[in-house]
């Protein structure tokens, strides 16, 4: 294929952006379809149609794979629709709720012959690439303890947020990263400690907005995964992975490499939003995609597996927290 036709799925904050980058910033892809209940967006996005069904775009013949962007709930139930139409699928994080719901996406993804990918954008960003290659090579040893930290700026409405979304939506994230720079280990317990310390006045109705996750894998390492709703400073994520080898340390939150020297000491600017510091590595997950649709790729370089191995880190950790105790892998399939 010289150019993929793409049909967005939900076009809120996120999806809006990947329909930027689709639209203007990645080569070999044409948006040629939006599909959200919001009048006019698809005209802004530059999109040839808009449907308000997804199940329009779907059948729509121009397109060859879809971007899925809407609530997490609907996640699944999308990703089987679209990959059932015969459409190469990127949906973002979470893929699913539950692991039922993802075995779901992977087998349908599967029984179609459709590339699957999720969107964890940290496998693409410039400092984690390169932390991965220092694995890849030997140069980092055997990973011993690994840290990812994902701190939100704030301004949230906690009425709008469901239980269980600091593990399901945001530390998902980290726990992707733990397993990417812990290659061909996999989790096998995890303990939580988590509270409501942002809005405390939600702790009883289910709403926990800070969170450590340690996690042990099967081949003795420990990762520690750290969340917050709230840091006055900006949008904080970071990562660093300690080896036999050497350690090797991700992302530092600054907008840019200045740091301004003045009479009331240094200064250095954050970045105030994940659009912000993660700007590349979104459009280089979705330009990953295109051009494993394009290449007829057969697997995708984060697929189902890999959101569902996050998933299960993430359903473990929201258990720990209610049962006070480490919580195995195992378990959550139960």
């Amino acid at each position: 294929m010289d150019e993929i036709g793409v049909a967005l799925v939900g076009a809120g904050r996120m999806g809006a952006f990947h329909g930027r980058s689709l639209a203007r910033r990645i080569p070999g892809a044409r948006l040629v379809a939006v599909a959200d209940p919001a009048p006019g967006i698809a005209e802004r996005l530059g999109a040839d149609r808009a449907y308000t069904d997804p199940a329009e775009a779907f059948a729509d013949p121009a397109v060859d794979a879809v971007v899925i962007a809407a609530p997490a709930r609907f996640h699944a139930d999308l990703v089987v629709a679209a990959a059932r139409a015969g459409k190469a699928v990127f949906c973002e994080k979470p893929m699913a709720l539950s692991l039922p719901d993802a075995d779901r996406a992977i087998d349908a993804a599967r029984a179609a012959g459709v590339l699957l990918q999720v969107g964890f954008n940290r496998r693409f960003a410039p400092d984690w690439q390169a932390a991965r290659a220092l694995l890849d090579d030997g140069r980092l040893g055997t990973p011993r303890v690994l840290r990812s930290v994902t701190r939100d700026p704030g301004g949230f409405d906690p009425s709008r947020v469901p239980p269980d979304t600091i593990f399901n939506e945001t530390l998902i994230h980290d726990f992707d990263a733990l397993r990417f720079l812990n290659p061909g280990a996999e989790a096998v317990e995890v303990y939580t400690t988590a509270d409501a310390l942002v809005e405390p006045e939600w702790r009883e109705r289910g709403l926990l907005d800070t969170a450590v996750v340690v996690v042990r894998f099967d081949n003795g390492a420990t990762g520690v995964a750290e969340a917050c709703f709230e840091a006055a400073y900006g949008y904080d994520v970071r990562g660093e992975v300690f080896g036999s080898g050497g350690m090797a340390t991700m992302g530092d939150g600054r907008r840019s490499g200045t740091v301004f020297s003045g009479a009331e000491g240094r200064i250095v600017e954050t970045a105030r939003s994940d659009q912000e510091l993660l700007a590349g590595a979104y459009v280089a997950e979705l330009a990953a995609f295109v051009d494993a649709v394009r290449d007829g790729t057969p697997a995708a370089p984060v697929g189902g597996e890999d959101a569902r191995a996050a998933l299960a880190i993430a359903l473990a950790a929201a258990q720990s927290v209610r049962a006070g105790r480490p919580v195995r892998i195992e378990e959550v399939g139960k």
